[in-house]
């Protein structure tokens, strides 16, 4: 009876820890970003797609996009690990607490980086998964170390953001083409004000963790509020380009410009006034634009 209770004990016991690590691994992949790549990835192919979907294609696309940006995000974490221990909002990541070892880490992090490619490549083609591995590279060992020597890394950090939806294109078509450049500037455009009002609302915390964001630097927060509000104008102009060249429909072209001008609002506004509630409400504005891109992706896809 002792034994059945000490099994019991050890069972609940164990479970928790169990689940606990499991979140751990996948708080690694970075989900929010890895889940963004992977939507931005199926937007491209759907858009640029010129019959019916190749299904196979299209889930290897995912899954493979998937699991290198999600290694790279792995990769990120085992990099900046004394810095993440440095910022209050970070210092509760598995590696910086302790939780998970480097090792295990960056093992993990390059098995899933080796799965996502070999998957690219059986689905998709040569190219699509040349672009996932030049992903990681960039976000990796250029994005990475940017963001403790200049305050303009968001610059360089998204280009590796934007190029999973250009892969997206390159897996439907075989080749970038005009649709692939526009969704890329989409992409790259819609990242800026995101990642602006981001690295406004924590820029004590990125202070603290010794990494160089627009607000840290000389006249850095006037110029983060202008390179928002022109990254919004722009975008509303490149929102509307796959339908200018003839890739997407009335339909598209009208929603891309709704949304594009609903997104230079709160720009506007942050532009006027630099504050935490409305670099908050920019940064809601830019989270409802990427469901809202690809329901009218796939809506002109359906009426085509």
């Amino acid at each position: 009876m002792r034994s059945s209770s000490s099994q019991a004990v050890a069972a609940a016991v164990e479970a928790p820890a169990t689940l606990t690590l499991l979140s751990d691994y996948k708080e690694l992949l970075k989900p929010g970003i890895t889940t963004f790549v992977v939507v931005m990835a199926a937007a491209g192919y759907v858009l640029a797609v010129p019959g019916p979907i190749e299904w196979l294609t299209l889930l290897g696309l995912m899954a493979g996009t998937g699991l290198t940006g999600g290694g790279a995000g792995a990769l990120n974490h085992v990099i900046e690990r004394r810095h993440d221990a440095l910022m209050a909002r970070t210092a509760s990541r598995p590696i910086p607490a302790g939780r998970v070892g480097v090792g295990h880490a960056v093992a993990y992090a390059l098995g899933c980086v080796a799965v996502g490619a070999a998957v690219l490549a059986a689905t998709t083609n040569g190219l699509t998964t040349g672009l996932a591995l030049a992903t990681v590279l960039l976000y990796v060992g250029v994005y990475t170390p940017l963001k403790r020597t200049t305050v303009h890394n968001t610059l360089v950090g998204a280009i590796p953001g934007a190029l999973p939806a250009l892969g997206g294109v390159v897996a439907a078509t075989g080749g970038v083409g005009a649709v692939g450049w526009s969704i890329f500037a989409i992409l790259y455009l819609w990242q800026l004000p995101h990642f602006y009002a981001l690295a406004w609302m924590f820029r004590k915390d990125y202070r603290d963790g010794g990494f160089r964001m627009l607000p840290s630097g000389a006249h850095g927060e006037r110029a983060l509020a202008g390179l928002a509000l022109g990254a919004t104008l722009l975008l509303l102009v490149a929102g509307v380009l796959p339908a200018a060249i003839g890739q997407a429909g009335p339909l598209f072209l009208t929603g891309m410009a709704a949304i594009g001008t609903a997104f230079t609002i709160p720009a506007f506004s942050f532009f006027s006034e630099p504050t935490d509630e409305r670099a908050r409400r920019l940064l809601l504005a830019s989270i409802a634009y990427v469901p809202a891109f690809f329901v009218l992706v796939v809506v002109d896809f359906l009426l085509r």
